[in-house]
C-alpha cells in the first residue's frame, strides 16, 4: 500500500502592502483580494483588483502587473512559472492564467505524484482578456491581442490576433487604424 503524502497550508493569502516587493501609486484591492508570497509580487500604477482575485506569487518566481491595468473579480494567477502582465491589460472576471502542469507519468506513478514543470507566460501590452478565458503555461499573448470569452488559450498568440474557442484559435487580425 503506498504512502500518503501529507499536505501543508499554503496560508490564507492575507497581506498587507508594505510586503508587495512593488507597489505603484492609486492602486485598488476590492475586498477579499488574496495575494500569496506578496515578496514576489510587483505591481505597477493605476491597477484595480477585483473582488476575490487570488494572485498566487511563488518563491522561484515574479508576478508583474503592469500600469494601467483592470483585473476583474475571481481571477487566478499562479505564477510559479513566472507571470508578466504588460501595461493596459484588461483581464476579465474568473480568468485562470496558470504556468505550471504536472509531467505525464506512467500509469504506475498517480498523476498528483509527477513532477511539475513550470514555464512563464506573458502577457503583452493593450491585451484584452474576456470573462472565464484560461492561459496555460508557457503562452506568450501579443500586444493588442483580444481573447475571447472562455478561450482556452494552449499556445502563443500573435500581435493583433482575436482568438476564441477551445482551444483558443485565430479568428482574425485586428484592422489596422
Amino acid at each position: 500500500m503506498r504512502a500518503m503524502r501529507k499536505f501543508s497550508s499554503h496560508g490564507d493569502g492575507r497581506f498587507r502592502s508594505e510586503d508587495l516587493a512593488r507597489l505603484g501609486q492609486d492602486v485598488i484591492f476590492e475586498d477579499g483580494v488574496r495575494i500569496w508570497h506578496p515578496e514576489t509580487v510587483y505591481i505597477g500604477n493605476n491597477v484595480y483588483v477585483g473582488h476575490d482575485a487570488m494572485l498566487k506569487g511563488y518563491y522561484k518566481n515574479k508576478l508583474e502587473i503592469g500600469d494601467d491595468t483592470w483585473i476583474g473579480q475571481g481571477v487566478f494567477f499562479h505564477s510559479a512559472g513566472g507571470l508578466r502582465l504588460g501595461p493596459r491589460v484588461g483581464v476579465g472576471p474568473f480568468v485562470k492564467i496558470l504556468t505550471s502542469f504536472h509531467q505525464a507519468t506512467p500509469r504506475s506513478t498517480p498523476i498528483l505524484d509527477a513532477p511539475l514543470t513550470f514555464a512563464a507566460v506573458e502577457i503583452g501590452a493593450d491585451v484584452d482578456i474576456g470573462v472565464g478565458a484560461i492561459i496555460l503555461p508557457g503562452v506568450r499573448v501579443g500586444v493588442g491581442v483580444q481573447i475571447g470569452a472562455g478561450a482556452v488559450v494552449t499556445k502563443d498568440v500573435p500581435d493583433y490576433a482575436v482568438v476564441v474557442g477551445n482551444p483558443a484559435r485565430v479568428l482574425k487580425l485586428r484592422p489596422e487604424g
